[in-house]
């Protein structure tokens, strides 16, 4: 049995409206000189690029950007960042954007310091060291990929998502400005916001550091549930309830964006430490073949993971259900099934779809889907429940 649990995240985060601004104050701080800023099209055409671009530039620094991220990017999109990077040599690499660009930053500061391609390090601890310095500046609420270990590539060939691993891809700097999330359209703002809310909770549901077994030789991604997680997924959750529909319905209630950008680094927090498990084992393969955004694909799957759950964590799920809002009871079996109806009544609220029909899927996809998630080991060790193939094909049927 474990007797120990380690905690880590970005080497500096900083949160707050106008915190771009102090990208100049960081980059003359640590003597940066060439920045590439990683990003896509649409983030440059808003001018939020610009906003990024421009405190580097008073600060003297040679910025260069990479406007090729994707939505779920793609090996080949990894590629194109690196064969940039490699010609114009920066000295730090910035992501900027939801999860997608945040990830190809990470791949790409990460190739360009230790060779090779992307296939060499997906997994679990295949980085060899740091990497170079690597700035994250999320402009959606719900990866958490500004403090978070893993990084996240589509296979398009294999019709599947791959990660990539390691405490070395935490980011030197997180730099998290609400202001940036305003004009996020409203699908975006939901699909990122039932994302956060699935980090929180399947980091709160872990299974216990303690209970934490692995394979002789293997190394487990993440810790398993303990005390700090929790404190930090609970105020997440609790954030989340507060204002995630209120930021899909009301876009320019900035109070409701504020916490949701808060809710989604605290959720990134929590799950890079203790764990995500079934919903994210089965999503990466459904998301991978149906197309639907990583958010979406973990909404849609949540409560049908929380049912399977429901046995081995009756009393978090009453506390989940409290987060949540909901009128609190000393019956912890009817506490723990308000939580599984509170999370089923706000995918309704926001619009995420109820069905894995909805989103194009079939019977006959579903034991492939089975198949590729049970390949998944490392997720699969964090859930707080064993599932077997049979299990996850059944929990997918209850699904469709």
């Amino acid at each position: 049995m474990r007797t120990t649990w380690s905690f880590y995240t970005a080497g500096q985060l900083t949160f707050g409206q106008g915190a771009t601004n102090q990208l100049s104050e960081i980059a003359m701080r640590r003597k940066f000189e060439r920045v590439l800023i990683v990003t896509d099209e649409t983030l440059v055409d808003l001018g939020i690029a610009d906003r990024v671009r421009r405190p580097l530039a008073q600060a003297g620094v040679v910025v260069e950007t990479f406007d090729g991220g994707e939505a779920e990017p793609s090996i080949g999109a990894a590629l194109k960042s690196i064969e940039q990077a490699r010609e114009f040599k920066p000295d730090a690499v910035l992501g900027l954007g939801g999860g997608s660009n945040m990830d190809l930053s990470k791949i790409t500061a990460n190739v360009l310091t230790h060779g090779g391609t992307p296939h060499d390090y997906f997994g679990f601890d295949n980085v060899p060291g740091p990497i170079m310095p690597l700035i994250c500046v999320p402009t959606t609420s719900g990866t958490g990929s500004e403090v978070s270990h893993a990084a996240v590539l589509s296979d398009t060939e294999n019709e599947m998502k791959v990660s990539t691993l390691s405490n070395w891809l935490r980011p030197t700097v997180a730099l998290v400005d609400p202001e940036l999330t305003y004009s996020c359209p409203k699908q975006v703002t939901a699909d990122s916001g039932i994302d956060a809310l699935t980090h929180a909770i399947e980091g709160y549901t872990a299974i216990d550091y303690r209970e934490l077994v692995t394979p002789p030789g293997e190394a487990s991604g993440y810790e398993g549930s303990y005390p700090f997680g929790d404190l930090i997924a609970e105020q997440a959750i609790r954030l989340i309830a507060k204002s995630l529909a209120k930021a899909v319905h009301e876009p320019d209630n900035k109070e409701a964006r504020d916490d949701m950008a808060l809710a989604a680094t605290l959720a990134g927090i929590a799950f890079s430490n203790c764990g995500v498990a079934l919903v994210h084992a089965l999503e990466y393969p459904l998301g991978g073949m149906l197309h639907c955004s990583h958010g979406a694909g973990n909404g849609l799957l949540l409560p049908f993971v929380m049912r399977f759950n429901l046995p081995e964590r009756k009393a978090k799920f009453a506390k989940i259900a409290e987060f949540l809002g909901t009128n609190v009871t000393h019956d912890v079996d009817e506490m723990a099934d308000k939580a599984i109806v509170a999370v089923e009544q706000l995918k309704r609220d926001i619009g995420i779809p109820e069905r894995i029909r909805d989103i194009g899927g079939t019977e006959e996809q579903l034991p492939t889907f089975a198949e590729k998630a049970f390949t998944l080991k490392r997720l699969m060790w964090v859930n707080p429940r064993k599932a077997s193939l049979d299990d996850l094909l059944e929990i997918l049927q209850s699904a469709l």
